[in-house]
């Protein structure tokens, strides 16, 4: 009989329930105790759900109170030297780690590979030492334990968590850290195999990257040294191919190998020559990452050639944590049902696994209802009148190569833009949204449960817009927002006013911490049937003779943070969101809007996990934006927004995009993004963040000042912007005022200093 087992199951909960949690412990709502009772038995369900689903090794030490990497860094006893802590040892400590307090900043948050996900970056300098520091790992598996679960503890690999990191020392090489980190991982394993576990499952996903030949040769070593009184150990490895490393991958001294087979299934043909005969192979075979069903049939081809080879050493698996998708699609009782047929959410993706096992281990015949099924689904989904428009194909048929690029360059359509608005040096501005207040929730919950009628939601979204309008121009801040109010989610707004998409009422998705997403679901070809935030930037305008900048998300943020169709190219999607925002963004100008804003947060976050695929993709992504963004005159002020990415490597991609001014997050980073900026003389305007609007904390106007001194000695002072790292939904008032009142001092200060 294949094993079945998971890689790692959402923690939020059906509800959010985590995130509701975890908001009221920080708002003084909700004691500790409370907190951790609500953390454990959200585990204890989960575990059930895997079990009851027919899942055999279950994973444990996959929940986080904020983050998996920060899990990490707690039990390895590598929190940042800055915060002070001799050991870190409470909750309150760890949540300092990731918001910061009144002294240190939060510790810098980036995308976990091409996630949406963001994990807290470790911070390496010479003097790091490692220690187990924490028993969180440990009482989790003995909750399991104690529970009858049959536990497979999850575990960052030494070579992830030391790649992902960051030197803070110059010279220093982290991979040279190695030494002092395996003997905390031994003293880890010791203890877990003490504690009577069979198997431990290790993540190893930097090795689908174009990973340096010196971590590559460091496995052998680390694994070696691993294996000794150990549990048996699952290496696993996701999100693309490893089979560049499959020789080296098969002769470590592990029990197990886990390989992605949905983002890369050609490399089971590389694993399966000549693999070890006391080895288990892993396949991940139901896809992570999207909501779409499995293709049963298709999926069970590939294991029965695999079972062949490896009869009961082949396990069945999803090919990366369920962490990316939402919990129950049996929750979604307000989808298409057609649509609805299409689709697994984690726990049916539980159930796929099953299935896929039973029809490997006992053949089709024992999975026909299934496999039935399926069939009629993926029938249904492929002649569906519902995916197919003619109208678009047309418009893409007809774009032409001028409508690929703006009529002149930067140089020309800068000045004309300064003669237009007559901005001050140093302009501030900020990123778009402004706090979603719990009224501004409540009326929007009213609208959609007919409380409240149409005129009454609009008359509060327009009070809310005032206020927002107001209380900017008070604070002296050059161009405006209208505060996005009326928008739940910067894509999910316009994914309801596009044809094509899908939406869900509990199909949430972590981010990061407590911050939750609801993806859209893309299933159709995308047009816009009428325009989407003109009234709201139209009404804005009417309340101030200082510029309105109209906010959209650009074509590729839409299409990474969304689930995306996999019958398609991802580019032909991308394409047709970007003919979308074109046409919003012409009428946006039509009606007066003169500075536009298309966010592309997600376009570093897009890139291919293997550098030899980045070049297509760009190619296409900076299309899509330049689309969507070149039908304007000069005058209008191209803007655009990315955050919590490692830019470094893409910005002559960045610089081919032509927007006339990119925002950027850098706070995090103390500016240490502007250093690749310097190198490579980015020709237009910027404004790198000045501070980080993820954690409470309120930075003086010395600490911004000090982050503008240093852009300014990277960046032409005549080209800079100041503005927060990103949006401020998520903060409270108070903070935003004061934070906001000190950007603008400082600005104020740089324009004297100019002066």
């Amino acid at each position: 009989m294949a094993i079945t087992h998971n890689l790692g199951f959402p923690r939020i909960g059906a509800q959010r329930e985590l995130k509701k949690a975890l908001e009221s412990y920080w708002n003084g709502q909700l004691d500790e105790a409370s907190l951790l009772a609500i953390g454990k038995e959200l585990r204890a369900r989960h575990w059930a759900v895997q079990r009851d689903a027919g899942i055999a090794l279950i994973p444990a030490g996959d929940f986080a109170w904020y983050d998996q990497m920060l899990n990490m860094t707690v039990l390895l006893g590598a929190a940042p030297e800055r915060f002070g802590f001799t050991g870190l040892s409470t909750l309150e400590q760890y949540f300092q780690l990731a918001r910061g307090n009144a002294q240190q900043p939060a510790m810098e948050m980036t995308k976990w590979f091409d996630t949406n996900y963001h994990y807290l970056v470790p911070e390496f300098l010479n003097s790091t030492e490692f220690n187990l520091n924490s028993t969180w790992l440990f009482d989790e598996v003995g909750e399991a334990q104690a529970l009858g679960i049959n536990a497979k503890p999850v575990l960052i690999g030494p070579l992830t968590y030391l790649y992902l990191g960051k030197e803070k020392h110059a010279g220093l090489n982290r991979l040279n850290l190695l030494p002092k980190l395996i003997p905390v991982y031994k003293q880890i394993l010791e203890r877990l195999n003490a504690q009577g576990v069979e198997w431990v499952q290790i993540d190893e996903p930097v090795l689908a990257l174009d990973l340096p030949q010196e971590w590559v040769a460091a496995l052998a070593h680390t694994y070696a040294s691993l294996s000794q009184d150990a549990p048996k150990i699952l290496l696993a490895t996701y999100f693309d191919s490893v089979e560049d490393h499959a020789e080296a991958l098969k002769a470590l001294p592990v029990a197990g190998l886990h390989i992605d087979l949905v983002r890369a299934p050609q490399q089971a043909d590389i694993f399966i020559r000549d693999f070890p005969v006391d080895k288990i192979l892993s396949a991940g075979i139901v896809d992570g990452r999207n909501i779409w069903l499995n293709n049963l049939p298709a999926s069970l081809s590939i294991l029965e050639e695999l079972h062949i080879t490896l009869g009961d050493r082949l396990w069945v698996a999803p090919s990366c944590s369920l962490l990316h998708v939402p919990v129950d699609l049996a929750q979604e009782t307000g989808l298409d049902k057609t649509v609805k047929s299409w689709m697994a959410f984690a726990t049916q993706k539980l159930e796929e696994v099953v299935t896929l096992a039973q029809g490997v281990s006992h053949g089709r015949e024992a999975i026909a209802p299934q496999l039935a099924k399926t069939n009629a689904a993926l029938e249904s989904r492929v002649y569906s009148p519902l995916r197919h428009d003619r109208e678009v194909h047309q418009r893409i048929a007809a774009l032409k190569p001028a409508d690929e690029k703006r009529s002149t360059p930067f140089a020309q359509r800068i000045a004309a833009q300064q003669e237009q608005f007559k901005l001050p040096a140093f302009p501030t501005t900020t990123i778009g949204s402004f706090p979603q207040t719990a009224a501004i929730r409540s009326a929007r919950a009213g609208y959609k449960q007919g409380k409240l009628s149409e005129e009454q939601y609009r008359t509060a979204m327009q009070a809310e817009i005032h206020h927002v309008v107001a209380k900017q121009e008070e604070l002296g801040i050059d161009v405006l927002v209208h505060g996005e109010a009326e928008r739940n989610d910067m894509v999910e707004y316009f994914g309801e006013q596009l044809k094509g998409f899908a939406f869900t009422q509990y199909g949430w998705v972590q981010s990061y911490g407590s911050r939750c997403v609801k993806p859209p679901i893309i299933y159709g070809d995308i047009s816009r049937p009428h325009p989407m935030t003109v009234e709201w930037s139209c009404y804005a305008q009417s309340l101030t003779d200082k510029p309105m900048k109209g906010m959209l998300t650009g074509p590729i943020t839409i299409l990474q943070w969304s689930f995306v169709r996999n019958d398609i190219p991802r580019a032909a999607t991308a394409l047709q969101i970007a003919l979308a925002i074109r046409a919003e963004v012409q009428d946006l100008e039509r009606a007066g809007i003169g500075i536009i804003q298309i966010d592309e947060a997600a376009l570093r976050e897009g890139l291919p996990i293997k550098r030899q695929d980045w070049a297509h993709y760009l190619d296409w992504a900076v299309r899509a934006f330049r689309i969507s963004t070149s039908g304007v005159r000069d005058t209008t002020q191209i803007h655009t927004h990315m955050c919590y990415s490692e830019f470094n490597d893409i910005l002559p991609a960045i610089a081919a995009m032509d927007a006339d001014v990119i925002t950027i997050e850098t706070s995090r980073s103390d500016m240490e993004l502007l250093e690749a900026f310097r190198a490579f003389h980015y020709p237009n305007d910027i404004g790198p963040g000045v501070y980080d609007i993820h954690s409470p904390r309120v930075p003086s106007q010395e600490e911004m000042q000090r982050l503008m001194r240093k852009a300014c000695a990277v960046i032409p002072r005549e080209r800079l912007w100041v503005n927060p790292d990103c949006g401020l939904k998520t903060r409270g008032w108070p903070e935003v005022e004061a934070a906001l009142r000190n950007m603008v001092a400082v600005a104020h200060t740089l324009r004297n200093i100019a002066a």
